[in-house]
């Protein structure tokens, strides 16, 4: 599924280390750790009338991820949060915007891999969008890649970092099928996740999601699974075979940018009945309640 291009962004200002830039105006140094090697972590954020869904969750996995990888001088909280808010004012956005936080590990004094030529902190990076949920509420297709996600053994997931070779490898597999997204399995064969979000199903009547042993710990998926623990819905959290996916009841992902978004076609076989199930359509318009009433006020 092609992402369209919003006319509204033709201006945008993107913030870099306390420099509000013009979209077309270069800003990222050919030294940043972010060119040199994809080393930096970074967290999707959605805005909603003013408020930022889940933001404290989400700079706290920012830090855990930081702190993973070892990064000095990392700015706080309330430094990350002005950011937000001065870019945000500054591109006069109050609702139906992503943002992309991105924080890389600073400035090399010279090109190489070693993290001891990063002698200037890190650096911010803030890129606010008008943008509506990427996902169409039809139903998406989905086909299985070949391209496995990695575990802790090759590369943490609980790392949320800028390494996405794998899913964009994992994408184009699922363009050239004819579908939206991949789905992406572990090293063992079980279901991991999509190139982008999470998956849960309904088997066997009763909702499940795969655990985060190649995958990140989600945001939205957390939310999903408290949500509907609140809501009477047992969720179980465990290994999910791809058969399992196959002959799923339901399907549906979650994500920041895509919100929760109804699955009907997985590498061919048609999900439940092929049309957006009861479970999935209630859990999304108790998401959609939930988001849009909470969130950390930033304009």
């Amino acid at each position: 599924m092609l992402q369209r291009y919003d006319q509204r962004n033709a201006d945008l200002k993107y913030w870099v280390n306390g420099v509000l830039r013009h979209r077309d105006e270069p800003g990222i140094s050919p030294f940043d750790s972010v060119v040199q090697g994809g080393d930096a972590v970074w967290e999707g954020l959605r805005l909603y009338q003013g408020r930022i869904f889940a933001l404290d969750a989400h700079l706290a996995r920012l830090r855990r991820s930081a702190a993973a990888l070892g990064f000095a001088a990392v700015p706080s909280g309330a430094e990350i949060t002005a950011a937000l808010t001065e870019t945000l004012r500054a591109n006069q956005m109050t609702d139906g915007v992503h943002v992309r936080l991105t924080l890389t590990r600073g400035v090399k004094v010279t090109s190489g891999m070693d993290p001891r030529l990063n002698q200037s902190g890190c650096t911010l990076i803030v890129l606010a969008e008008h943008k509506a949920p990427v996902y169409d509420t039809g139903g998406l297709k989905l086909a299985t890649s070949s391209v496995r996600r990695p575990g802790a053994d090759v590369l943490d997931p609980k790392i949320h970092h800028n390494n996405l070779i794998n899913s964009i490898l994992a994408k184009m597999e699922a363009t050239l099928a004819g579908a939206d997204d991949a789905l992406m399995l572990d090293g063992h064969g079980f279901v991991a996740e999509t190139n982008a979000t999470h998956l849960f199903a309904v088997i066997r009547g009763r909702l499940a999601t795969p655990r985060t042993v190649a995958c990140p710990e989600g945001v939205t998926r957390e939310t999903v699974l408290a949500l509907a623990a609140e809501a009477g819905i047992d969720v179980e959290v465990r290994d999910i075979s791809l058969a399992e996916m196959h002959s799923a009841d339901e399907v549906f992902c979650t994500g920041t940018m895509g919100e929760i978004a109804g699955v009907v076609l997985v590498d061919g076989r048609t999900i439940g009945d092929g049309g957006i199930g009861p479970v999935t359509k209630r859990i999304a318009d108790i998401y959609l309640a939930h988001v849009r009433a909470a969130g950390t006020q930033v304009v």
